[in-house]
């Protein structure tokens, strides 16, 4: 039976960050793709020119809408642009019995554009956080949610990890792409056991919706597999295959998207 993933985030026009990004990886990984969008943005390769956050009211209707008529295995939570969308989503999931909820708390786009109301972040860290079966934040953003000191190298990571299992998470996928490396080593904290995922540093500049995709894949290799070290192994190779081959594509002048459909080229 093929698993059906809800993509839970905000709207990239240019295709490469956001629900573009998630239904292509779900779709990629084998599963069905269904999204609700939370905003959308005017964005492109350059940059976020503009911000409309949906009402919140919308946004859940768009859920009630889903749960009401079809089966969801896993659920991915991208851009909530505020909190009282935060508010609405979290409420809106308890009252469901998802085995495997992904949150990736975005907060900055990769040009360096805020995504997340600073408001915001105390509701995704009270209200969502503590849904999450896993949650998938870069440094910067594990450490925004620690409210702790940035980490600089891999030793760090495990002690933020935790800090994050504490908050509430079930399991924890620390990425370590913004250590000053040669590699890209990711820390998965989940049933009190770490697990480290080397992974290779490509040098590509086309790593746009990066985080969006892993997330996405890795709640669709939850539902399929339901063995979260697998699913991060398989969401990982699926992301670093679609790195590596980002260069073939060509989309914009700035931070271009991965290849979601590499294995297929």
């Amino acid at each position: 039976m093929m698993a059906n993933g809800l993509s839970i985030a905000g709207s990239d026009p240019s295709g490469g960050a956001g629900v573009q990004a998630d239904i292509k990886a779900i779709s990629a990984n084998g599963g069905y793709a269904m999204a609700a969008v939370t905003a959308l943005t005017a964005q492109n390769t350059t940059g976020v020119q503009a911000v409309v956050a949906q009402e919140q009211d919308f946004v859940v209707q768009q859920l009630r809408s889903i749960f009401d008529d079809i089966r969801v295995d896993a659920v991915k939570i991208g851009m909530i642009a505020n909190a009282d969308i935060a508010y609405a989503i979290a409420d809106t999931l308890r009252h469901t019995q998802l085995r495997h909820i992904v949150l990736d708390p975005v907060m900055i786009a990769k040009g360096g554009d805020r995504l997340l109301d600073p408001m915001a972040v105390d509701a995704l860290r009270s209200e969502l956080l503590p849904l999450a079966t896993m949650i998938t934040p870069n440094l910067p953003e594990a450490v925004n949610l620690a409210n702790t000191q940035p980490v600089r190298d891999r030793d760090c990571m495990p002690g933020l990890a935790h800090k994050l299992r504490d908050l509430g998470a079930r399991g924890v996928l620390l990425k370590g792409g913004h250590l000053d490396s040669d590699d890209s080593p990711d820390l998965l904290l989940v049933n009190g056991q770490e697990h480290w995922f080397e992974g290779p540093r490509h040098a590509t500049q086309n790593t746009h919706g990066t985080g969006c995709t892993l997330s996405s894949a890795l709640a669709t290799q939850l539902a399929i597999l339901d063995d979260p070290p697998a699913a991060v192994r398989a969401a990982k190779d699926y992301v670093t295959g679609a790195i590596a081959h980002a260069d073939q594509l060509q989309v914009g002048h700035g931070h271009g998207p991965t290849h979601h459909f590499w294995a297929r080229s």
